[in-house]
């Protein structure tokens, strides 16, 4: 086993950690990044077959390097993802090790800098970046029990409707992967039941303009934390056949039971809360607000974009919003899987320093923790709204990559007021004595 040094380590080479080797790489900064699958491989492996991007081409990606084969307002396939990443990275030589898997980070004693263990040896570093993202653990709650005979699985480890059992499909979280997920498996001919939490929901586009660019103009993407109760409020948009904006009446319309949020389950039989018409009636009002404050935008700026006065037009509440399923025998309606859409928690049992609170999640401002010398990259509103895309992780590692820099310089200090570097040439040159 080997024993190496730099001066930074980067954890993860999705898009969190190309995006800091991009910015440490012009900085002059020394760093390895190390993966242990593919770059990128949580867009290959790690998502169902027909998953797209949910921005347009145009947005979602780094500013340095446009899709090469997806047109600006298409959105792009996941594979066509990972690919562009592997070409970014390609792009400015990142210096990326695949197939190496970090198994400790420590704290070095009684010196700076972290000994970082690996599968393939010991290196050891000034500073760590945590680039491996939110996606790290499928949380499914602990509501229906295993011996319950049901397929239970993760919206991360479903990839088409023919993997799952015949018959209904229970499909529980409305975010962008749950609705999707959901419309896939109506299509194949199963019937659906979609359990709906609050989410927001944007249109996907108006007035000519794709919501990722209403949210910028708005100056909605740089919010700097989330409205009081709503931080783990999904978004429920679609960039699925071309992009379209979710409508939970067009849902119900096309067969799918609509039911409220998963709430208990005893002796076969699940307990939803009484909450679908109000969910529906939260994210009805994120969706007209949205409308109203583009029409303003455009009238105060005298912009000559199409009207679309239909997209305000709310059709009436299906029946099974207006009278809830309030309980589901499973086996009594044939349900014999239920797809779990309802996120992912982080683990960081890898990294052993000083710098979570007791529920495991990190400490930091904006990426950097409360342990000095370790950096967290790709959180979700780790500095503002736009953090959880592609785009945005990009400005976080900048950030970040600022903060390293001025670190180093704090620390090639020297009590006479030279630099490191200077002493050291200072030394080199002197005469033997």
């Amino acid at each position: 086993m080997s024993n190496e040094e730099t001066e930074v380590v980067i954890v993860g080479a999705g898009q969190a950690g190309v995006a800091m080797s991009e910015h440490l790489s012009k900085a002059g900064v020394p760093h390895l990044v190390l993966e242990r699958d593919r770059i990128a491989e949580r867009w290959r492996s790690g998502r169902w077959d027909s998953l797209v991007a949910n921005g347009p081409a145009w947005h979602d990606r780094f500013p340095g390097l446009e899709f090469s084969d997806v047109a600006p307002d298409a959105f792009a396939s996941k594979e066509q993802v990972a690919d562009y990443f592997e070409e970014y990275a390609e792009k400015f030589n990142a210096p990326i090790r695949c197939g190496v898997e970090v198994t400790s980070v420590r704290k070095n004693i009684g010196r700076p800098g972290f000994r970082v263990e690996t599968s393939e040896g010991t290196i050891d570093a000034r500073y760590v970046v945590a680039a491996t993202g939110p996606f790290q653990r499928p949380v499914i709650p602990a509501l229906v029990p295993d011996q319950a005979g049901i397929r239970q699985i993760h919206s991360s480890s479903y990839r088409n409707p023919q993997q799952l059992p015949e018959g209904p499909v229970l499909v529980v979280g409305a975010g962008s992967s749950g609705v999707q997920i959901a419309e896939e498996i109506r299509k194949s001919g199963r019937q659906v039941y979609l359990a709906v939490g609050p989410h927001d929901r944007p249109p996907r586009a108006y007035r000519g303009r794709d919501f990722c660019w209403w949210l910028g103009v708005l100056n909605k993407w740089e919010a700097s934390a989330p409205p009081q109760g709503a931080e783990h409020v999904t978004i429920a948009v679609s960039g699925a056949n071309g992009g379209h904006t979710v409508d939970f009446r067009a849902l119900a319309e096309s067969g799918i039971r609509l039911v409220g949020r998963a709430e208990s389950y005893r002796n076969g039989t699940l307990r939803f809360a009484p909450d679908l018409g109000g969910n529906i009636a939260r994210g009805d009002a994120n969706y007209l607000a949205l409308l109203q404050e583009a029409d303003a935008y455009i009238e105060r700026n005298g912009l000559d974009l199409p009207e679309e006065p239909e997209a305000h037009i709310l059709g009436p509440d299906p029946e099974c919003v207006t009278n809830p399923l309030l309980e589901l025998d499973l086996a009594g309606a044939g349900v014999a899987s239920i797809v779990w859409a309802t996120g992912f928690a982080v683990d960081y049992g890898w990294l052993q320093v000083d710098t979570f609170d007791p529920n495991g999640r990190p400490k930091h401002q904006r990426g950097v923790a409360s342990e000095p010398g370790v950096y967290f990259l790709g959180l979700p509103w780790q500095s503002r709204r736009g953090s959880s895309f592609i785009w945005g992780v990009w400005h976080d590692a900048k950030y970040l990559a600022d903060h390293i820099k001025i670190q180093r310089g704090y620390l090639d200090y020297g009590p006479d007021g030279a630099t490191r570097p200077a002493r050291e040439a200072q030394l080199s040159a002197a005469p033997a004595s």
